[in-house]
């Protein structure tokens, strides 16, 4: 395999340290999280110290190990946003994963690789895509050929011709008037036979399921080709539209390095990954009684290894796990960090408790971030010509409620808007279709009105709201 190109087009890293000044950082995460100041900060500095390993002697870089954090608080209050968030700022691989999907080693389920195998896969499978849009204006020309031929064929009944570029002169005119339609999209619903390759299926689709499955996936390949079984081709008939786009991709997954896209998706994953593994306080859990203990603590032993810093094999290849920051995020409402084994709590050694949710919070988050949960819902009405606005008693109301809810029963958060911001909007939404050029205005009135009867049944507000 290559050895990967400083000078490649796709950039794995971006060393530009303007863009990843800690206030800098913070101000765009404000812009869709409400709230937990200390969290954000913790989390810029993370990521500009990894933009900083990277301009200290070469010596030096390798021991320098990432902050890994851990996140404490109530369902809803931001945690996952937050780090979805930072991955998408610095344009790294990011999985999600949760705890307590994960057995011990030995145990039948889901081993503690499988987090660095799907980040793994992510990343390569976002390179590949990163190529294929690089060669997509190249293979145009190629496909609409094919297309040409195709259309030539359906229209004349001639069957396929293979030198379509050489056509007698007296059917010059007639090939010169299917390609200015073609380019038109007149015949975007045509039914045309094209060949096309057929996707491989996988040798092992459970692979990522079992433990040390990877290597003996790895040696099919070598042995059929491709990464899952050999390809084949086959005569297919779709509509033009729809042949345009297979071919396209055809020949863009044709044209790319694929030994290239793994060598650097394995190196961006290794050296930009970040793994948010979430409910971690369920396998530190000893009180409650579910379960072996040993499995929990067993699954933490599993995990200390990948945090602090090893070798996994994946179908991939090698990848080591030194410089992936790990995210941890748990309620942490019966344990507490201090329940987990030593270890693996000396490997977050950032830590941050977030805040529960005030009614002011919960009015912001409903209205200030760039995709709040009212502008959803205006924009989905606006495509059906429903005009929807709302007071400021209204939101002041929405967010009391959740608040009230929250306060009573179990305290999800922000998740608390969503349920009733869609039992709010259900007879809207339902019947938007025939209102089309209607304005309608939500105030507190109707909020009390649509709410109120569920709210004073506290039994039914378990079940609705």
């Amino acid at each position: 395999m290559p050895p990967v190109n400083e000078n490649d087009t796709i950039q794995l890293f971006d060393n530009d340290m303007q863009k990843f000044k800690p206030k800098d950082i913070v101000g765009l995460l404000d812009q869709y999280i409400v709230g937990q100041d200390r969290a954000k900060r913790l989390v810029a500095l993370a990521l500009r110290n990894r933009m900083r390993r990277k301009l200290v002697p070469e010596e030096l870089r390798e021991e320098i190990a990432p902050k890994n954090i851990l996140m404490m608080g109530p369902t809803g209050v931001g945690k996952t946003e937050i780090a979805r968030r930072i991955a998408q700022l610095v344009d790294a691989p990011f999985v999600k994963v949760e705890a307590t999907k994960f057995t011990e080693r030995g145990y039948v389920g889901r081993d503690v690789e499988y987090m660095i195998r799907a980040l793994v896969n992510h990343s390569v499978n976002r390179i590949k895509s990163r190529m294929r849009e690089e060669v997509r204006e190249s293979v145009i020309p190629e496909v609409n050929k094919i297309l040409q031929k195709s259309i030539w064929s359906q229209l004349t009944e001639q069957g396929d011709i293979a030198e379509f570029e050489m056509l007698p002169a007296d059917k010059r005119k007639l090939r010169a008037d299917i390609v200015k339609k073609m380019n038109a999209g007149e015949y975007a619903n045509l039914i045309v036979e094209i060949k096309v390759k057929k996707k491989p299926v996988a040798i092992f689709p459970m692979v990522d399921m079992f433990p040390g499955m990877d290597d003996v996936e790895t040696n099919f390949q070598s042995l059929f080709g491709g990464e899952g079984g050999l390809e084949t081709e086959e005569k297919r008939k779709m509509s033009v539209k729809d042949a345009r786009d297979t071919l396209t991709e055809q020949f863009m997954d044709e044209r790319i390095d694929k030994d290239k896209a793994i060598q650097m998706g394995l190196k961006w994953a290794q050296e930009m990954g970040i793994i948010f593994l979430d409910e971690i306080d369920k396998i530190a859990d000893k009180a409650s009684g579910h379960g072996p203990d040993v499995s929990r603590e067993g699954v933490q032993r599993d995990l200390l290894p990948i945090v602090e810093g090893t070798t996994v094999s994946t179908k991939y290849g090698v990848i080591k796990t030194d410089h992936i920051l790990f995210i941890a995020a748990g309620a942490f409402h019966i344990s507490k960090p201090s329940d987990m084994i030593p270890e693996l709590q000396g490997r977050f050694p950032i830590r941050v408790e977030m805040e529960s949710l005030t009614c002011p919070d919960l009015k912001r988050i409903l209205v200030e971030p760039k995709s709040s949960l009212i502008r959803q819902y205006t924009e989905l009405l606006d495509t059906e010509g429903v005009k929807v606005s709302f007071n400021e008693a209204a939101y002041d109301k929405i967010a009391e409620i959740a608040f009230e809810i929250n306060s009573t029963l179990e305290d999800i958060g922000a998740r608390r808007l969503h349920t009733i911001m869609e039992f709010l909007m259900e007879d809207i939404s339902f019947n938007a279709p025939d209102m089309p050029g209607e304005k309608v205005k939500i105030t507190s009135e109707y909020v009390k009105e649509r709410l109120s009867k569920i709210i004073k049944d506290s039994d039914v507000t378990k079940y609705i709201l």
